[in-house]
């Protein structure tokens, strides 16, 4: 990367530059290769944060079917991680995840899970495991909140056979699309032996073509999983490590401490031969103290995220896009990596932290207003459909991770919160799922290679050009929200 002109005294935000266009001899976006090369075994620059609102088992699947790569949260006690690990590496590579409900729960449960989009769909389990049918999701937006699910059961819903799809990640989907075509319907379940195994759609079906999952040596989908720097680190990482994660975060929200580079030194001995990644830290004095220590990976940013308030109680910090420039140098110099954390909020965002050198970037709360998300759907009073979410230091984020404690060490822990305890993140009604936003923020990060003339993350971080902008330039970009 290259700056146009001279360079500001200042660090930079990702509002403060933008991207210039270069010669290019790259004639499609979908020639363009995402894959970070960091290790990770992602093939799409995305990483989910290890939020309790952002990354639970379902998101880490999805994101994995994708390309990406989910960081379950330090705060799930060891015993429900190693299961939601396992979980992920049950789940189907080629087909999406089914939503299972019973026959007997309502329609206004079921809204509480998925809305009424095209697309998607539950599937009717009974208590003994017998497979009574589907519903639509499009059905549940016209059906009374108090129907049963079981109710809604007319007719049948086409079941495509594993085993006539194709052997390949590729070709099943692709078969699947011809025939949800030919059948001229939109969703359907998948089943092998008689049993269902996953659903598809039109859509997921053609994303199956354009995506390559992220997959680990067995074919099972990755997932990443959070340990914090105290306690037993070894024996916490040991058994994750046993339970098949791909990728291990240390993570705390001041990574350039001396309890980490201890941690760090310590998992690094285990030789699990698993990435460790660790942070959080803003500058390249860090970078070299965590690599040191054992860092594969550098997790970077201190209070850019949509929940933090670090800054503003603490004047710690650092603008995010002169954070990754550094780091993401001290660590190319080393043989390692960086993972930009926070502060997007657009694709061209993403696009830039890349450009800036990282080689994957952690997203949060724009991924908690998604259906795979935790939590539930609500409702506020304008029929507007939203999940909660909160930062990982907000008092809420501290009872959930120390609830244990006597209440006086509780309270203790209470006062110094810091961050958002609770924040209404709303689906977005046109991009409801992860993977409608994954399109969005992919086909934006391509276009950005191809104006760049890059083919792959290393092309373009040599190419990519960058210039300063004043807040009116930043305001010019933008789309006109009402009319001439």
């Amino acid at each position: 990367m290259r700056f146009l002109g001279p360079v500001p005294a200042h660090d930079l935000t990702y509002s403060d530059v933008f991207l210039v266009p270069s010669r290019s001899a790259v004639t499609s976006r979908l020639d363009v290769d995402l894959a970070p090369g960091d290790g990770s075994g992602a093939t799409i620059p995305i990483v989910s944060a290890n939020m309790n609102s952002v990354t639970g088992p379902r998101l880490a699947a999805t994101l994995a079917r994708r390309g990406g790569l989910g960081v379950l949260p330090q705060d799930l006690p060891l015993q429900e991680l190693g299961e939601a690990i396992r979980w992920v590496k049950q789940q189907p590579v080629a087909w999406d995840t089914p939503i299972v409900l019973s026959p007997e729960q309502t329609v206004a449960e079921a809204l509480r899970q998925l809305p009424p989009a095209e697309g998607h769909g539950i599937v009717l389990r009974s208590a003994t495991g017998e497979e009574l049918g589907a519903v639509p999701a499009s059905r549940l937006g016209t059906a009374l909140p108090d129907a049963r699910l079981g109710d809604l059961v007319h007719g049948s819903i086409t079941a495509l056979d594993a085993d006539d799809l194709g052997g390949s990640p590729l070709e099943g989907p692709r078969a699947a699309f011809d025939l949800l075509v030919a059948a001229d319907i939109d969703f359907a379940l998948v089943q092998r032996h008689g049993h269902v195994i996953g659903t598809v759609s039109r859509r997921s079906a053609l994303r199956g073509t354009l995506y390559g999952p992220a997959l680990d040596a067995g074919g099972r989908l990755r997932v990443a999983a959070a340990v914090g720097i105290n306690g037993d680190v070894a024996s916490k990482a040991t058994a994750l490590a046993h339970e098949g994660v791909d990728v291990l975060v240390l993570d705390t929200a001041h990574g350039h401490q001396e309890g980490m580079l201890r941690a760090l030194a310590t998992v690094k001995k285990l030789g699990l031969g698993i990435p460790i990644v660790a942070g959080n830290i803003v500058t390249a004095e860090g970078v070299r103290d965590l690599v040191d220590a054992g860092a594969d990976i550098l997790k970077v940013g201190v209070g850019p995220g949509a929940m933090c308030t670090t800054r503003m109680m603490t004047a710690v910090g650092r603008p995010q896009f002169g954070a990754v420039l550094e780091t993401a140098e001290a660590a190319r110099e080393l043989g390692a990596h960086v993972w930009a954390d926070g502060g997007v909020r657009y694709p061209r965002d993403v696009a830039l932290a890349l450009a800036a050198g990282a080689a994957s970037v952690m997203i949060g709360s724009w991924f908690a207003g998604t259906i795979e998300a935790p939590g539930v759907l609500e409702t506020d009073d304008a029929g507007r459909l939203y999940k909660q979410s909160w930062g990982m230091a907000s008092t809420k984020a501290v009872h959930e991770r120390f609830g244990r404690l006597d209440a006086y060490q509780l309270a203790r822990k209470e006062l110094f919160a810091e961050g958002i305890s609770s924040s209404k993140i709303y689906l977005d009604p046109l991009r409801p799922s992860l993977e409608d936003l994954l399109d969005m923020i992919t086909s934006g990060v391509r276009s950005s290679f191809t104006y760049a003339g890059a083919g792959d993350l290393a092309a373009f971080q040599e190419r990519a050009v960058v210039g300063f902008q004043s807040a009116a330039g930043y305001e010019e970009g933008k789309a006109l929200p009402v009319s001439w």
